[in-house]
């Protein structure tokens, strides 16, 4: 009789293999944490400390939010910080709608102009405009130093429709067929039958959307007066220019911005998108995996 062994991915794995795997894992975890640590410590830390270590502090012994209460006192961040949650709320809002109601629209069949509106979509996915035609385009439309600056331009990602029209085709036909003999619509198949059961791709499709809003800073250099800018541009004005903003005008009378300040800045820029992560960390691994399978 013959026998036959078992896949590799079947077998208990080597003490050496688990043990590697450990170190690797720890290894990673390091790299991520540590740089993190490494900024907090340093925005809890007084000036002199920061000096007296070389511009960093690992963990600092007498924890200060003197750097916190200065750059939230000024209102200039506060500012920016509500420009970034309004701009993340509702663009990321109506990018889903738009997004959903489209791939929805082309992944029945049969729908009129479906096939030619899908290529036109992938066209400009492979053949982006550049910056100065998207410039003139929203000097054109009156939109410049205004919020839907950085909403309109960007409101449909290519690959989060592609992401989301796919998904939309895996789901059996059957339940297409049943709601329509019920006499349900298409806005009622849409909204009783397909979102219900893609809870898992629209957490993924909204965690890209919302991120790329909220790390969004280039269109507001082009499109943004200074006192209108979200909280990234101001971060990069603090850590990159290396320059503080006044309490005025901003841009204007800029003052030195201290390593405490500049790393406070960047834990504020980074921290709410890191508090939202686990509230959509459940839907968020079952899509990436659906996604993976279904490709």
């Amino acid at each position: 009789m013959s026998t036959h062994a078992r896949p590799g991915w079947m077998e208990k794995p080597r003490p050496a293999t688990q043990a590697a795997k450990a170190v690797a894992l720890v290894a990673v975890v390091l790299l991520v944490c540590v740089p993190f640590l490494v900024i907090l410590s340093t925005s809890l830390a007084s000036q002199r400390e920061v000096v007296a270590n070389g511009g960093w502090v690992l963990w600092p012994q007498h924890p200060t939010l003197k750097a916190y209460r200065d750059i939230l006192d000024g209102g200039i961040v506060t500012h920016a910080l509500g420009v970034s949650a309004g701009v993340t709320l509702v663009g990321t809002l109506l990018s889903l709608v738009c997004t959903v109601t489209l791939a929805y629209a082309l992944s029945r069949p049969g729908v009129f102009g479906g096939k030619p509106i899908l290529l036109l979509i992938l066209f400009t996915f492979l053949f982006p405009p550049g910056m100065i035609p998207g410039f003139l385009l929203v000097k054109e439309l009156g939109m410049l130093d205004s919020y839907s600056s950085l909403i309109l331009p960007v409101l449909v990602n290519v690959f989060n429709l592609v992401v989301l029209r796919g998904f939309f085709q895996g789901i059996p036909q059957e339940l297409y067929e049943a709601a329509r003999l019920d006499g349900a619509g298409d806005w009622r198949v849409l909204w009783s039958v397909v979102l219900p059961l893609s809870k898992a791709a629209l957490a993924v499709v909204g965690l890209f959307y919302a991120v790329a809003y909220w790390n969004s800073w280039f269109y507001a250099s082009l499109y943004l007066e200074s006192d209108h800018w979200p909280l990234q541009q101001v971060l990069r004005t603090y850590v990159v220019a290396g320059s503080g903003l006044t309490d005025t005008t901003v841009g204007e009378g800029t003052v030195n911005a201290p390593q405490t300040v500049q790393m406070a800045v960047l834990v504020i820029a980074t921290v709410p998108i890191l508090l939202v992560y686990p509230f959509l960390q459940k839907y968020f691994t079952k899509g990436v995996l659906t996604g993976a399978v279904k490709s």
